[in-house]
């Protein structure tokens, strides 16, 4: 076996490679240490914020099951939707045997009635002297939505859609929202 000798001349430029590569890491780490520390979130005061109230998932549900029980008691075939008190879905029901249409109309039902703390089947009177409200995106303007409050506060809305007549969503809406007490 043959030992290879490197020249004097490798040598130094090999150690050469060697200490500069370990300075750049040592600068790396020196570098990211130097970082001036991250800064903190702001902190807001109490006058800067809001609290809200909002119904559980098992409110919600209890709410839309006692609707969609009302509708069945009936022979009615229903959507019932209901939605906290920014127009998100909570929960849906969809009866057995209800239209297609229905679910959306539920949900834009109980999305109306929150946004504007009324019932639908109000909201629809105001149309007489305010037509373009029903151009609101995600409004609909059927009788068979209700609002949610507490502490006279809108926090949810319940919406049902389905049956031959919006008086008869809104008789079940209103079934849903006395579940709640």
């Amino acid at each position: 076996m043959q030992v290879k000798k490197f020249s004097t001349r490798v040598k130094v430029i090999t150690a050469a490679a060697a200490v500069a590569l370990a300075g750049f890491g040592t600068a790396g780490v020196v570098s990211a240490a130097a970082q001036p520390p991250a800064q903190q979130p702001a902190a807001v005061t109490e006058k800067a914020t809001t609290t809200s109230t909002h119904l559980t998932i098992d409110a919600a549900t209890d709410a839309a099951r006692a609707a969609l029980d009302a509708a069945e008691k009936e022979g009615q075939r229903v959507t019932v939707a209901v939605v906290d008190r920014n127009g998100n879905t909570i929960v849906t029901l969809r009866g057995d045997g209800a239209g297609p249409q229905s679910y959306e109309s539920a949900v834009r039902k109980a999305y109306t009635a929150v946004s504007w703390n009324a019932p639908t089947s109000e909201l629809v009177k105001r149309l007489e002297s305010a037509p373009t409200l029903k151009d609101i995106p995600g409004t609909l303007f059927l009788a068979g939505g209700v609002p949610v409050t507490a502490d006279d506060a809108p926090i949810a809305g319940i919406g049902v859609a389905g049956a031959p007549s919006g008086d008869l969503d809104e008789k079940f809406a209103q079934a849903g929202a006395a579940e709640l007490g």
